[in-house]
């Protein structure tokens, strides 16, 4: 990327939508993110997977598909990993095959996963030894905002690359937030799935307290919302609930409890007593040990409920 220094903004911003961009983890979320990419005149690469259709779907569309990740580094002036957490992007980056293998001055990798922030710095001390820059950038939202092209994106870059990069964040993302340096992007992210995780598991111990001791749902519910604690999460969770559907927030429990337990790491590393993140934490593992792992979130609520002998759903 150093070659657009010197350039006007509007020279800059013709240029990289020009850039070479390349992309791994085309899956609920990296598709959309691909195909808006395409669409807004990116050229793109993609590496593909196992799971075909979403990979076959981009490559009609236009991108073209690297065979392995030092091959799609090579094509790519900026690489954006998409995966679930640390392990993988540290498997993306290392071997004979990997991005730091093809990495060289002027590459730019993108970690749009939910990373170890100690991860994420060592990482980028490697990639620097061989010329390229390391931004993290974890996302928010749904696969459906990813395909409108309406994600938030959370980035840590130092300014000079965060301008660089905004016009390819934007092609995918309706609100971008620029936390601060490296590693920034994946504290901030970490703090806001605490908040929402602890939030969750909040609902669904009131919502098993209000049944075993004889309070109606449906007016705890009205009560809640006519107050300060009314809220999206509260208004997508508690109804379906009612309805027996544990979808209203679509992100995998276990996911929920790998970031809470990075969460965990953070908050000891920097020395702060999280008591309330521990706790939260060890009812996602409890929730994923009965089995409700592979599904959202609120299922947390059906793990409580079955703990304690209780039925959510409407009688």
């Amino acid at each position: 990327m150093d070659r657009l220094e010197g350039r006007s903004p509007k020279d800059q911003l013709m240029s990289l939508s020009q850039m070479k961009v390349g992309l791994v983890g085309v899956g609920l979320m990296g598709h959309g993110i691909g195909k808006n990419l395409i669409e807004k005149g990116f050229h793109l690469t993609v590496l593909g997977h196992r799971n075909r259709p979403p990979v076959d779907d981009l490559v009609a569309r236009g991108a073209t598909e690297a065979q392995d990740a030092a091959d799609l580094a090579r094509r790519s002036d900026v690489v954006l990993v998409c995966v679930t957490g640390s392990p993988q992007v540290e498997a993306l980056f290392d071997g004979p095959n990997g991005i730091l293998a093809a990495a060289r001055k002027g590459l730019v990798v993108v970690d749009c996963s939910t990373s170890e922030p100690a991860s994420t710095l060592r990482l980028a001390e490697e990639l620097a030894a061989r010329g390229g820059v390391l931004v993290d950038a974890p996302l928010t939202r749904t696969p459906a905002e990813a395909e409108a092209g309406r994600l938030n994106t959370i980035v840590g870059a130092e300014p000079e690359v965060f301008a660089q990069l905004e016009p390819i964040f934007s092609a995918y993302c309706e609100n971008i937030f620029h936390a601060g340096g490296l590693g920034s992007g994946h504290r901030l992210k970490l703090i806001n799935n605490f908040l929402v995780m602890g939030n969750v598991a909040l609902i669904a111990e009131a919502i098993v307290t209000a049944l075993r001791t004889g309070v109606d749902l449906d007016k705890l519910y009205e009560v809640v919302s006519a107050g300060a604690l009314a809220s999206p999460l509260l208004q997508n969770i508690l109804p379906k609930a009612r309805a027996g559907e544990f979808d209203g927030v679509k992100f995998q429990l276990s996911n929920g409890q790998k970031d809470l337990r990075y969460y965990t790491h953070l908050t000891e590393t920097a020395g702060v007593a999280s008591f309330m993140g521990e706790v939260v934490h060890q009812l996602f593992a409890q929730a994923s040990a009965l089995g409700f792992g592979e599904r959202f979130i609120p299922s947390l609520i059906e793990a409580q409920a079955k703990i304690h002998g209780e039925s959510v759903t409407a009688r």
